[in-house]
């Protein structure tokens, strides 16, 4: 007998999202269930699946609960393909977006919301744009060979956690930025335990002006493919070109990607330097759906 799942698609600058609220966290999600929503064609559609749930009633999230008791909502995300993954930074947005407009909490002006995700605990507050989330810490990585197809040679990548992985790529223009296929999954060597997303990356001319940084990206997102944002992979191009440009780069930045332009900060705090994200979250409409 079939069951009914009611559900609200949303997105943050054409990264999109199926979320699902369950109230008492007795939904049964597997591997194949997502990928079966997130399937464009036979499905929802949709660049990954959120479970709107409150930490108390999964594991990692009574876990951060016995250190954070704030981060009473979990978001539980997963890739298009169903992998688990362990953050999301234009899926927590829009994630924040749900429990406001859906009524499940309240967040005024300058007050901050605790979600907990596999990454750890994220703080949320409302911006001009939208939300701006605090990433927390991050972490350099490797030097990695990246090759990809329509470029010409393998390319030097530079990988950084920024509580998911990711592998960063600078190409010289925006005709090689364009002339990408991003259809084929690049390829990283020495191959990641657990993948990667693999960002590309193109400084603006002139890259700084007024104290921000400019640049473009496209991206390839581990479990999904090639999505018209990618939160973490902006943050972790943003950090990245910093890495690059030295003691003359700016902590802020602006990161434009097919699906529109998301801001980046870098501040420091007791426990060392967070990055931060900030722009636009949407809800798109509501629906329902037998499976």
């Amino acid at each position: 007998m079939a069951s009914t799942l009611k559900f609200t698609k949303g997105h943050g600058t054409g990264n999109d999202f199926i979320l699902v609220y369950d109230q008492d966290g007795t939904m049964r999600i597997t591997p194949e269930l997502v990928a079966a929503l997130c399937d464009r064609h036979f499905g929802i559609g949709a660049d990954g699946f959120i479970r709107v749930v409150k930490s108390e009633h999964l594991t990692e999230g009574q876990q951060l609960l016995s250190q954070a008791p704030e981060a009473v909502w979990f978001m539980d995300y997963y890739n298009a393909d169903g992998s688990v993954a362990e953050m999301c930074g234009n899926g927590i947005r829009v994630f924040a977006r749900y429990l406001t407009e859906k009524g499940l909490v309240e967040l005024p002006e300058g007050q901050v919301l605790a979600v907990g995700t596999r990454a750890g605990v994220k703080d949320i507050q409302r911006s001009m744009s939208g939300f701006a989330v605090d990433m927390g810490r991050w972490g350099l990585g490797d030097e990695v060979l990246v090759k990809a197809s329509h470029l010409d040679v393998a390319r030097p990548g530079q990988s950084i956690d920024v509580g998911n992985p990711h592998v960063v790529v600078a190409l010289a223009e925006e005709r090689e930025l364009a002339a990408l296929d991003l259809s084929r999954q690049p390829n990283i060597d020495p191959k990641p335990q657990n993948g990667a997303n693999v960002e590309f990356v193109v400084p603006a001319d002139p890259i700084m002006k007024d104290g921000t940084g400019f640049i473009s990206m496209r991206v390839y997102e581990r479990g999904v493919g090639e999505t018209l944002s990618c939160g973490t992979g902006i943050v972790a191009a943003a950090l990245a070109t910093r890495n690059w440009l030295g003691s003359r780069a700016p902590n802020q930045w602006s990161v434009t990607v097919p699906g529109g332009t998301l801001g980046v900060r870098m501040f420091p705090t007791e426990d060392g330097e967070h990055v931060g994200l900030s722009g636009a979250a949407e809800l798109v409409f509501d629906g329902e759906i037998e499976f």
